[in-house]
Formats: C-alpha cells, structure tokens, sequence
C-alpha cells in the first residue's frame, strides 16, 4: 500500500464516520460534521494521487498529468 493509498483509505473511512454523526480523530485533528466539507476536500486530493500512482503504474501516456492516446491512420 502506498502512502496515497493509505491516506485515501483514513479519508474515505473518516467521512463515512462523520456521515454517520460520529467524531473521527485524524492525527491531533478532531472532525466532526461540520469539518466534512474539508474531509471530502481532502479525499478527492488523496484520490487523484492514487489515481496518477495508478496511471504511472500502467504505463499510460499522460502530458503533465493529463492522459492521452494516439490515434494512427495506417490502415493495418
């Protein structure tokens, strides 16, 4: 497991937990509802560097992040 990968899993745990009225620590941070909105910000971030671990992993193409391919007319 990666560090991203890790991180998304607490932030996916602490926003179920806040969603189901609880308090969550995160580190020396206490969270409770009306922190989700930070907590589901901090999701996505750790969710779009799991998904660029993943790319960079497959090999994909990608332009300062972005991915692409290359389309080739050659007709074989």
């Amino acid at each position: 497991m990666t560090i991203a990968t890790d991180m998304l899993a607490k932030y996916l745990a602490a926003e179920a937990a806040i969603l189901e009225g609880k308090e969550v620590k995160l580190g020396d941070r206490t969270l409770r509802m009306e922190d989700l909105g930070s907590v589901i910000t901090g999701r996505k971030e750790w969710q779009q560097a799991v998904n660029r671990e993943t790319a960079a992993a497959s090999g994909a193409s990608s332009i300062g992040g972005l991915g692409f391919a290359l389309a080739r007319f050659g007709g074989q």
